[in-house]
């Protein structure tokens, strides 16, 4: 029964349903994926990778990223370069995307600055059809073994190039961002079409120092509030965040909700080293929906690493943000 429930949820999402990105609660971790313009935020290279396993009692839903960025001053801005891998129902459909993005970077004051970033994607959706299981296939006695008479698609792949852009505003301790993916709305459905809704992220917060002395490490004994609000199709989502970190060790608490009820409570702990350039971030989704923690929850891993540079002129200053 449960091959034939999963079989009929990933059948109607890949061919009927709108769509829906997946998301990661590390948001931050992850923040090419949040939004284009933080590429090149850090001035130096860095390198990140994220994993996210939902619902693993039922071993549905896996999501792998990893990108790469870095500012370049010869062209006032930075690049980056994310690979996201989406596998739903043990590859019965997967999502691979591979990602140009370039982000310039303004300094508009002293204290002010902005950066706007534009993204370019290939997407290819794949259909695995011999994976599915159907009501009509079933024996009584022997279980899965008659035929099925529902058709495959003439294609199980579905390629595409997409469009994206973000903006990101901040200071020395308050940031903002909006982002919107999937400006060209391509089609990615098997059988009728079926666009991809744009998905509208807006994200704010701050730094707020509860120490008197001042650190180099901007987030040693901060607390940073943060808010993420995103919309897509007839989806919405709200993510209420507070981090903390003092000498390495960096905390926080969650809450997601959608419009119907609230969805999950995030909890967040990760290393964030003084004088090392990798940091390592874990995060539970304690489901409290109606359809409970029956599913397991998700977890989140995040993996980055800092290459070291030497910046010669800084035009725009590091942007302050979460580390997951």
């Amino acid at each position: 029964m449960m091959r034939i429930l999963w079989s009929l949820l990933i059948c109607l999402s890949a061919l009927s349903l709108k769509a829906q990105d997946p998301h990661f609660s590390q948001y931050y971790a992850n923040p090419l994926y949040l939004n284009p313009a933080f590429a090149g935020s850090e001035r130096c290279p860095r390198f990140i990778m994220n994993y996210r396993n939902q619902f693993p009692a039922f071993g549905a839903y896996q999501t792998y990223s990893a990108s790469f960025d870095q500012y370049s001053s010869a062209l006032n801005g930075g690049l980056g370069l994310m690979v996201l891998r989406d596998d739903a129902g043990n590859g019965a459909l997967t999502s691979t995307e591979v990602s140009g993005i370039y982000s310039y970077h303004l300094k508009v004051s002293r204290k002010f600055f902005i950066l706007a970033g534009f993204q370019a994607t290939f997407r290819q959706r794949s259909l695995n059809w011999g994976s599915f299981t159907f009501p009509d296939q079933i024996d009584p006695f022997y279980g899965f073994v008659l035929p099925t008479s529902e058709v495959a698609p003439g294609s199980t792949t579905n390629n595409h190039v997409d469009l994206s852009t973000g903006l990101i505003g901040y200071t020395k301790n308050f940031f903002f961002g909006v982002a919107a993916h999937h400006l060209t709305q391509p089609n990615e459905a098997f059988f009728t079409d079926s666009k991809l809704p744009i998905k509208l992220t807006t994200h704010i917060g701050a730094n707020i120092p509860i120490t008197k002395k001042r650190l180099h490490n901007s987030v040693q004994n901060y607390l940073i509030p943060n808010i993420v609000f995103q919309t897509q199709g007839p989806f919405t989502q709200i993510t209420y965040g507070l981090a903390f970190a003092r000498n390495g060790i960096a905390a926080g608490l969650g809450l997601r909700q959608n419009s119907v009820n609230i969805d999950a409570l995030i909890l967040n702990v990760g290393f964030i080293p003084d004088k090392l350039p990798w940091r390592i971030g874990y995060s539970y989704d304690y489901t409290i929906s109606e359809f409970s923690n029956a599913g397991g929850g998700a977890h989140e891993i995040s993996l980055a690493y800092q290459f070291p540079c030497k910046v010669k002129r800084k035009r725009v200053d590091a942007i302050k943000c979460p580390k997951f």
